[in-house]
């Protein structure tokens, strides 16, 4: 019982740590006179993140291989089946075309170059899988490609503008906030994970199964607030952008991180959750095809949670 109350003290702790840091850091570009869309596409961006890139880190150095890549893993099934799912209940969400022809394959080439990664004993021979700190630098230098195609995009469309319209505080204040995000960044990270594992014990269910379901979904609550709160304006674009921006910031960044910092093995019970990754993308492209098209309409929303149920019954306890 404990492992839970560590575990939501740290994820609070996390969530309010990547505010106060992205708060701080928008407030600090504006006043050095970086525009809102750059902010919007970097410090807020990274922000929806850093709640998974610091459980992963912390478990990864910490020798906690199931929680570093299930927390990746299950965010990204949680991101499109769980908050897709509910985002295109409160509002059919059409997608934009660029996001159906690049972001989505692209999200979906990154899921099928990490299950390659990951999987040495089928490809190499290997006695374990393992995340090298090679495979992390290569999916870092995507990663960078990856931000060169957001540049690129931004300025395709001019128009687009941040929605984190962030109160512009003094310099001290906003160094503050950074410093105090960071902290708690900290503190909430290893509390998670922690507790995390604490759970998993007090269950007697497997650390993966923890990670790849409640922590997964814990990190991924800014995407869920992010995604819901878009699709109740009705800016859809910006619910379902947020999903598979997440997923490729989830695997080239948090992973690639990780792994060149501490290489990590991954659990042979983790490789289910690699597979419906790559299932669920699969299964966002197709239902852009099917009713109307470039369209996730509610119906198809319901299909999505449902197969989010069938997941987490299947997945290896």
């Amino acid at each position: 019982m404990l492992g839970i109350v560590i575990f939501a003290v740290g994820l609070v702790f996390v969530i309010k740590g990547a505010d106060f840091l992205v708060d701080g850091a928008s407030s600090l570009a504006r006043r050095l006179g970086v525009s809102d869309l750059a902010i919007g596409l970097t410090v807020v961006a990274f922000g929806t993140s850093l709640p998974e890139l610091t459980v992963s880190l912390f478990a990864a150095v910490q020798g906690q291989p199931a929680v570093a890549v299930g927390n990746v893993t299950g965010s990204n099934i949680c991101n499109i089946l769980l908050i897709l799912g509910i985002s295109s209940l409160l509002c059919p969400l059409q997608v934009r075309i660029s996001t159906v022809w690049k972001e989505i394959p692209f999200s979906l080439m990154a899921q099928i170059l990490l299950l390659a990664m990951a999987a040495d004993r089928v490809l190499d021979g290997m006695d374990i899988n393992v995340l090298s700190r090679t495979d992390g630098l290569s999916l870092l230098a995507l990663f960078v490609i990856f931000l060169a195609y957001i540049a690129g995009m931004a300025r395709d469309l001019p128009q687009v503008q941040d929605e984190h319209q962030a109160s512009i505080h003094s310099t001290g204040r906003s160094a503050v906030l950074i410093m105090v995000g960071l902290i708690l960044l900290i503190i909430g990270g290893k509390l998670v994970v922690k507790g995390a594992l604490d759970v998993a014990q007090w269950l007697k269910i497997s650390e993966s199964f923890v990670a790849v379901t409640l922590v997964a979904v814990g990190t991924s609550l800014p995407e869920l607030a992010t995604s819901a709160v878009a699709a109740y304006r009705k800016k859809t674009d910006i619910a379902v952008g947020n999903v598979v921006g997440s997923n490729i910031f989830n695997i080239f960044l948090i992973l690639g991180v990780s792994s060149t910092v501490q290489p990590i093995p991954v659990p042979a019970d983790l490789m289910f959750s690699f597979y419906v990754g790559i299932f669920a993308t699969v299964i966002l492209f197709i239902t852009l095809f099917t009713g109307k098209q470039h369209r996730i309409d509610r119906w198809e929303g319901a299909v999505m949670l449902g197969l989010y149920v069938v997941y987490l019954i299947l997945q290896p306890r």
